[in-house]
């Protein structure tokens, strides 16, 4: 049985000058005693993976490992369950089970319409709960019940039973409720508009925080790039983010998306290779919110609460799928969400195929659930698929209060994760995608120093039953081998003395953005003990460089580009110059100058998912006529294109963009006396961010 359906995947439809990077490398290397790393590696390696241990991305918590679990499931509350969960370090179970949200009634645990399996009832999941030592994300029945009745779940859990159920979800997958066209959520609601989900959700938060004001209200939202993500429905003003995110930002703690892989190429490295696009749709969710949140932004939480391959059936249980599992878990959280829960526990068999040469059950669940399709049957219940190893794979990599931070491979295939341990450990996770060839990955660090001692190494590859102990492979600090189709995590002693445990700073505060112009940013954050400065450091990629140093807690950056984005931690420095662990990170984007020569409103008339329809109108506010012009900007992503336009001449190079006055077109009037317009259609594999800045004939234009 299929708890939660989707439409059909057609419908998924800052400049520095050459001195002054000179003196802050010097100053950067003063400070630390750790020069820059050079990118080589030892002879024989033929990936080249740089770890920046200055550069976090951002502290894992105890909710970061979650699964989802689901009524309709007679094995959710085994045993086995609780215990396979505890040793992979899940922190978060989700319930009932997506889509079946909508039709559940706690108090009867009735779902009308659907099954329930016995003994699935809300007290015996909480007892799992318990035992797994995890916390639970409860979804609220948006599609046929009430902010009363949401209310009385969280009298009962918190107040009644003590269960300190935190997390609060109203609804599912509620824009699959039909208004676009596609259906497949229940809800019974008359109006099924984005507007009235944002009605409904402050109803809800009002009633549920009436009873237990520190419970965490979530309001689902489309993955940016991911359908109906874009589509405008009949009779609304905007598509469903953008529509639902305004309405509820003062009265939401969380936010709640989904993301599969999906596409019609089913095959597990596809869907490894489509991951690249998770960042990009992450970024654009914190950047909405950011951009309609206000004040009450920076305390608005990303939940991606179901990720799965979603690969049409097969290669679902096999190891291909248990790396994308270590991938994922790890891609997502380092792009800002706080928990990632896989779907499903157990789902059920489907279509089987030989995959890795054994067998798939096309089943997207981490645990075997005993089905059978056909003559052919899953192992025992509760054993466990790839998946499960995959996810069990990055709590060898970190646990809560550890430090995510920058790692980048030279190669495709090859996927690196890192985590700053609270101990003062370096663990390095290294995913091979090659089915075929072992990878030899050449170790750089920067601002960590490895010890001598061994490393620690763990292993889930081919013969391996569960992640596994290497003790023989020959792996040191700066080279170890990945067997084909592997997951394999190092983790490395720092040299005695140096790194953040050596320093008697502790961890600054995550910096927030207090002001921002055009080329300046004021941040300031909170200060650390031990602290006698501050380093401001800006990443790209696995590289940092220093942009500003305070004996403060603020610091105001100056000279930045219009219309650019920026990530920075800031680092404490104690009496004798040694560097604490990074902050988390802090993303913000510079604006377009108020008091510019020429104005650019950039309009989305129409979109549908994976294409949309702009029009573009410039003015020249200048004290002269402009003959001539070129219009210049750059796509935030690389999926976004120009396909035609009109009233002008396009041309596109990479995510860069030209636009050229038509032939014989008149010159632009002085003082805002007459404005140019011209239009495209367009097409985005992923997110569609408006552009950030636009120049007229090379000069920075207001608006945007």
């Amino acid at each position: 049985m299929a708890p939660s359906h989707r439409p059909p995947q057609g419908f998924r439809p800052l400049a520095r000058t050459a001195a002054v990077l000179a003196a802050s490398l010097a100053l950067l290397t003063s400070l630390t005693g750790v020069a820059p790393a050079a990118t080589t590696g030892p002879d024989g390696a033929d990936v080249d993976v740089r770890v920046n241990a200055q550069a976090a991305l951002g502290t894992l918590t105890g909710a970061a490992r979650g699964v989802n679990t689901a009524i309709w499931d007679s094995h959710m509350n085994d045993p086995e369950v609780a215990d396979l969960m505890k040793a992979a370090d899940v922190g978060v179970m989700r319930y009932p089970g997506g889509s079946y949200a909508d039709i559940y009634h706690w108090e009867t645990h009735t779902a009308p319409g659907g099954y329930v399996a016995p003994g699935t009832g809300f007290d015996a999941f909480m007892g799992t709960v318990r035992a797994a030592g995890a916390q639970p994300i409860l979804i609220a029945n948006y599609g046929s019940g009430t902010p009363q009745e949401a209310a009385g779940w969280v009298r009962y859990a918190n107040l009644t039973k003590d269960y300190g159920a935190k997390y609060w979800e109203i609804g599912n997958e509620i824009y699959g409720n039909g208004h676009y066209g596609s259906g497949w959520e229940n809800d019974e609601h008359e109006d099924k508009s984005p507007q009235q989900y944002a009605r409904e959700v402050r109803a809800y938060a009002a009633a549920m925080k009436a009873v237990d004001p520190t419970v965490r209200i979530g309001a689902v939202l489309t993955s940016p790039g991911e359908w109906p993500d874009g589509v405008v429905g009949t009779g609304d003003s905007g598509d469903w983010n953008h529509t639902v995110l305004p309405a509820v930002a003062d009265v939401i703690d969380f936010v709640s998306v989904h993301w599969y892989a999906g596409g019609s190429d089913t095959t597990a490295d596809a869907a490894l290779t489509r991951l690249a696009k998770l960042p990009g749709e992450l970024r654009e969710v914190r950047n909405q919110i950011d951009r309609v949140a206000g004040a009450h932004a920076p305390d608005i939480e990303i939940a991606l609460t179901e990720i799965n391959t979603n690969t049409g059936g097969a290669r679902l249980t096999a190891r291909p799928n248990g790396l994308f599992a270590a991938d994922a878990f790890m891609t997502a959280l380092e792009n800002g969400v706080f928990n990632v829960d896989w779907w499903n526990t157990h789902n059920g068999a489907g279509e089987i195929t030989t995959v890795d040469g054994g067998t798939d059950y096309g089943d997207m669940g981490m645990l075997s659930s005993g089905a059978c399709t056909g003559d052919v049957c899953e192992p025992a219940p509760n054993t466990p698929f790839a998946p499960y190893y995959g996810m069990k794979m990055t709590s060898e990599l970190g646990t809560a209060g550890d430090t995510m931070v920058a790692a980048e491979s030279s190669a495709q295939d090859v996927s690196a994760h890192a985590v700053l341990r609270d101990d003062g450990r370096l663990s390095v996770m290294l995913v091979n995608k090659d089915p075929d060839s072992a990878r030899t990955v050449a170790l750089d660090y920067a601002g960590f120093t490895p010890s001598t001692t061994a490393p620690k190494v763990s292993r889930y590859a081919r013969g391996d039953s569960d992640i596994t102990d290497v003790t023989d492979g020959g792996a040191t600090a700066s080279q170890v081998t990945v067997p084909p189709y592997a997951l394999l995590t190092v983790t490395l002693e720092p040299e005695a003395g140096t790194g953040p445990a050596a320093s008697a700073a502790g961890t600054p505060g995550t910096p927030r953005l207090e002001a921002v112009t055009d080329t300046t940013a004021r941040l300031s954050w909170k200060a650390a003990t031990g602290a006698t400065r501050y380093l401001v450091q800006e990443r790209d990629g696995a590289h940092t460089r220093l942009v500003g140093e305070a004996t403060g807690t603020s610091v105001t950056l100056r000279n930045l580009p219009p219309g650019s984005t920026h990530t920075v931690n800031v680092l404490a420095a104690d009496s004798s110059g040694r560097i604490s662990a990074p902050s988390s990170p802090l993303t913000f984007g510079t604006g377009t100058p108020a008091d510019a020569a020429c104005a650019v409103t950039y309009h989305r008339d129409t979109s549908w998912g994976n294409g949309f329809v702009a029009t573009v109108t410039v003015t020249n506010l200048a004290d002269t006529p402009i003959t001539g012009w070129t219009v210049d900007w750059d796509w935030p992503t690389s999926g976004q294109s120009v396909d035609s336009g009109w009233n002008a001449s396009f041309e596109q190079s990479g995510t860069h963009v030209r636009v050229t006055a038509p032939e014989g077109a008149g010159p632009l009037a002085p003082d805002g006396g007459s404005t140019a317009s011209f239009g495209f259609v367009g097409a985005n594999d992923g997110p569609n961010p408006d552009p950030a800045a636009f120049r007229l004939n090379g000069a920075v234009c207001s608006g945007g």
